[in-house]
């Protein structure tokens, strides 16, 4: 991909960071506490992966910029709040993300739970609210995100990791969950670009499965990471996959690395098939193509690498 397109995602990533912080739930005044941990739980740094996914598409589309970046930020809230239920003890137990202290870590449990549902609630609000979005577009984003974050989507991915991953899987019902728990936020963040951009029900399933692949390329290579050994290298705790029954566990690394360039190839030729060879949503493919390939050699990846684009989430 070109140097301008790579400038172009950098500009994209700076407006959302700057919309998420104008977008974020307001604490009451007398509550700091709150207001802190909401803070460290969405606004810090990451890769904004997921808004970028809704605006591209919906910008490659032919759709306006703003209403993209406020849709994008309501799925980036969602997956915040994902995170921080993810790293608690009674899920994973970590205590670092995104090279800081987990928010319950650093805040309490009972301040991380409580900064997981402002943060759902309102990306809700939020979806609701983007005035130049028709009523009906307004529903459909939101019916797209519910879906993708209830017993359907991710809380079906993560009851599934958590109660199924200690036991030997096969390697089909190991990607279903990955579909769910990784893939069911990145095809909610395509289909709502695809919606704020007015596209219709044929392009909206394109990006779907197009979503879908980059979903499973991205659990695979989160997985490469975990079987790591340097926590600051991407951001958060490794080792956390230790004794689940994942897909490096039962096939290897450089099984799991051709799977993954298997999935990028079937996403990359999804975009061709709607926008033609070049979009800025190939190039986030490329980009993932090119930080997988390193993944062999762990060790030496450095930190301004691969932890800034992969491993912050």
């Amino acid at each position: 991909m070109t140097a301008d397109l790579t400038t172009s995602a950098a500009e994209a990533r700076r407006r959302i960071d700057v919309r998420l912080a104008e977008l974020m739930p307001h604490a009451l005044p007398d509550q700091p506490e709150l207001a802190a941990a909401l803070r460290d739980g969405v606004l810090t740094p990451g890769k904004r992966l997921r808004p970028l996914m809704t605006l591209f598409a919906a910008e490659d589309l032919g759709g306006a910029q703003a209403p993209a970046i406020d849709a994008g930020c309501a799925v980036e809230m969602i997956h915040a709040a994902s995170l921080v239920l993810d790293d608690m003890p009674c899920m994973d137990d970590a205590l670092l993300r995104r090279g800081q202290p987990a928010v319950h870590a650093g805040h309490g449990e009972d301040l991380a739970l409580l900064v997981s549902v402002a943060a759902i609630s309102h990306a809700y609000g939020l979806l609701a609210g983007i005035a130049p979005l028709s009523p009906q577009a307004r529903i459909d984003c939101i019916v797209i995100l519910s879906r993708a974050v209830g017993v359907g989507g991710l809380v079906a991915g993560q009851f599934a990791d958590l109660r199924g991953g200690r036991n030997v899987r096969p390697t089909t019902e190991i990607s279903t969950t990955n579909g769910l728990k990784t893939g069911s936020l990145f095809i909610a963040a395509a289909e709502i670009g695809a919606v704020v951009a007015g596209a219709d029900a044929g392009t909206r399933n394109q990006l779907r499965t197009f979503a879908d692949e980059l979903g499973q390329a991205f659990q695979l290579l989160d997985d490469l990471l975990d079987d790591g050994t340097n926590p600051l290298l991407i951001g958060k705790d490794v080792g956390k996959d230790n004794g689940k029954s994942t897909m490096v566990s039962l096939v290897g690394r450089a099984s799991v690395q051709r799977r993954i360039e298997r999935h990028l190839g079937a996403a990359d030729r999804g975009l061709t098939e709607i926008f033609g060879p070049r979009s800025r949503l190939h190039w986030l493919v490329e980009t993932m193509l090119a930080q997988a390939r390193p993944l062999s050699l762990m060790q030496d990846v450095t930190t301004h690498g691969l932890s800034e684009e992969v491993g912050a989430r």
